[in-house]
């Protein structure tokens, strides 16, 4: 990736709308050119997708819960299973594996209220082996930004 591509990403991720004429002229190459780097970008996976950012508050979903698992085993049957189960739920909309102390898989749930929240974790919680779960509620989003840091 070179210093156009960056320039590109860099505009996309921020308005995945952006005309292609405006986009080619703010990187300084033509609308093929641009085009071209765009689709090779996509065929070596670093653009992924492009998506809406949706108001979550719009939509129903004020209530953010960060679900942190602690788990006996970590063999490669037990993670399919997990990633599988994962998978099964919209409102599980980010999961990590962590490293150091504390737990081993951190969810990001958004639902409607604590009671939906409450009913998903009672269903986890009969469909996963665990040691122990805990549970952190958002009382007020500071920053959420599907922005990826591109340098020069």
């Amino acid at each position: 990736m070179n210093l156009i591509d960056r320039q590109i990403l860099r505009s996309i991720q921020l308005k995945v709308d952006l005309p292609l004429s405006e986009l080619a002229n703010s990187v300084g190459i033509s609308k093929t050119a641009c085009w071209n780097r765009i689709r090779k970008l996509e065929e070596a996976g670093v653009i992924q997708g492009r998506y809406a950012k949706l108001c979550r508050f719009s939509i129903g979903l004020p209530v953010v819960v960060f679900l942190a698992i602690t788990v006996r085993g970590h063999t490669k049957e037990w993670i399919n299973q997990f990633k599988k189960l994962i998978n099964e739920y919209p409102q599980i909309i980010e999961v990590h594996r962590l490293t150091g102390l504390g737990a081993d898989y951190q969810l990001k749930i958004v639902c409607k209220s604590i009671e939906d929240y409450d009913a998903l974790q009672q269903e986890l919680i009969g469909k996963i082996e665990f040691n122990s779960m805990s549970t952190q509620v958002s009382l007020f989003e500071l920053k959420d930004s599907p922005a990826l840091p591109i340098t020069q």
